[in-house]
């Protein structure tokens, strides 16, 4: 027997059939529907008006709000610095926060030039000890030599950058220390520059450190 071939619009239409079937199909609920709760009168009415200011000069008191302003100063996300009196464990975060304020602009052997003069010069400041090696910074006074301000024992360099000043030849070493002064204070996070040029000396460039003005 021989099939005729079908018409494409009996096809066509068959197709749409087809489609329109399911998508009724698909519209049908699936078993009974909860009903939907009616709203009620709380939810559905306006919300209540500001209340009118006093009028007899009273001031009315209400809650804070939960949430915090807008405009009110941020959280500091972990503290730059550590806390006084925190000894050694903190002076790392004291580091970190002086090379991440100043970047570093100087070549490593400058820097390491300029980081052992000056903590030897703060110290020598400081506490009197080694002072007979800068006679130019530390010059030696007619009424005698001035006494150190802090003791020893307690005295630590807590940080130390150094970095340039102004032009490649200057240069400023920073430095944050602690120390116990003579009437027994201790104090920490304590900051002192001091200042270096480059000279030459003997054919070498070397870097010279300025007298505290």
């Amino acid at each position: 027997m021989t099939t005729l071939p079908r018409s494409p619009r009996l096809l066509l239409v068959s197709s749409l059939a087809l489609a329109a079937l399911g998508v009724a199909l698909l519209g049908l609920p699936h078993g009974p529907q909860p009903p939907h709760p009616k709203p009620s009168s709380a939810a559905t009415s306006d919300p209540p008006s500001a209340s009118p200011a006093p009028t007899d000069g009273k001031a009315t008191v209400g809650r804070a709000p939960a949430t915090t302003p807008t405009g009110s100063a941020p959280q500091v996300r972990g503290s730059a610095l550590p806390l006084h009196g925190e000894s050694v464990t903190g002076d790392r975060a004291v580091q970190r926060s002086l090379e991440k304020a100043w970047p570093a602009d100087l070549p490593v052997q400058d820097e390491r030039e300029l980081l052992a003069p000056g903590r030897e010069l703060l110290r020598a400041d400081a506490t009197g000890v080694g002072r007979s090696r800068w006679p130019h910074v530390f010059p030696v006074r007619s009424s005698g030599a001035v006494a150190p301000a802090f003791a020893t024992a307690h005295f630590r360099i807590q940080a130390a950058i150094a970095r340039s000043h102004g032009s490649r030849d200057r240069a400023v070493v920073h430095l944050v220390w602690a120390g116990t002064d003579r009437g027994g204070t201790f104090t920490d996070l304590r900051i002192t520059d001091w200042y270096f040029t480059r000279t030459m000396q003997k054919g070498a460039s070397t870097w010279t450190p300025l007298p505290q003005t």
